[in-house]
């Protein structure tokens, strides 16, 4: 568990950044990573290569990217 639930990186990097950050915050190799979308009840996971500020300004909600994990796929 995560003991701050807000962090603040740069919207030029990669989705990537996130799940390497999460892996060694977390020390979990495997490691599922979903964004939220205010659109869609559904998270999803983007591909690493996709930039933050393209996430962002499509899906951010409340000024913020809601990114959530999982050590195990929550779904089939």
């Amino acid at each position: 568990m995560l003991r701050r639930n807000k962090f603040k990186i740069s919207g030029r990097e990669k989705f990537s950044k996130i799940i390497e950050f999460l892996r060694g915050q977390l020390q979990k190799d495997t490691l599922f990573v979903y964004v939220h979308s205010a659109f869609s009840l559904n998270p999803f996971s983007p591909k690493p290569d996709e930039l933050l500020i393209d996430l962002y300004n499509n899906f951010a909600m409340d000024g913020n990217l809601v990114v959530s994990y999982a050590f195990w796929a929550p779904w089939g």
